[in-house]
């Protein structure tokens, strides 16, 4: 990324930050985000970022604080999501139980992961970012381990595979934003 585009998304998230209605009520922002933070970061793709941040109610109007909430609380709907997922597939008749076993242990975790992002939220209002980092990566963990379980026996499918996929892209998104935040925050209020 050359300079006159960080100095372009620095000046847009500066402007979205101080006047939110500045950049309300289009995607630029949410474009600019996806692009820096995809950039920036391997473990999601643009179009992941984009889709999921503007379906999303209230981000077309959002300036980039909004925008992490926003990536918080879609987190939290998937760990919910999920965990609810899990329990259906547990109640199916005839599970092969070595499915069984990992997605026993995958409702163990995501019963953490249901908590982790509510919290989140709350230290997000509050401006706790270094405990909402903290939260969202046990979450991001939380995935990967369930994931992990089934590749423990070869040729075992995880019936999880988009779930734990989209929990750990969106907690990589919610933390992106976290650190676009922090970094904007250091270069234009200097303690």
């Amino acid at each position: 990324m050359n300079f006159s585009s960080i100095f372009f998304l620095l000046s847009l998230l500066f402007l979205s930050m101080i006047f939110p209605s500045a950049t309300s009520c289009c995607t630029k922002l949410i474009d600019d985000t996806c692009k820096t933070a995809s950039h920036n970061d391997p473990n999601f793709s643009f179009m992941f970022c984009k889709t999921s941040l503007q379906a999303a109610p209230g981000s077309r109007c959002a300036n980039l604080s909004e925008l992490g909430l926003i990536a918080v609380r879609l987190l939290r709907d998937n760990a919910t999501d999920t965990w609810c997922y899990i329990k259906q597939l547990l109640e199916k008749k005839g599970l092969d139980p070595a499915v069984k076993i990992r997605l026993e242990d995958c409702l163990e975790v995501y019963r953490d992961g249901v908590q982790s992002p509510r919290k989140a939220i709350r230290e997000y209002r509050d401006g706790n970012y270094s405990d909402v980092n903290v939260l969202v990566s046990a979450v991001m963990t939380d995935s990967t381990t369930c994931e992990d379980g089934f590749k423990e026996i070869e040729g075992l499918v995880s019936p999880l595979t988009k779930q734990n996929d989209d929990a750990f892209q969106l907690g990589a998104i919610s933390l992106s934003i976290m650190n676009m935040q922090k970094w904007f925050m250091a270069l234009f209020f200097p303690s």
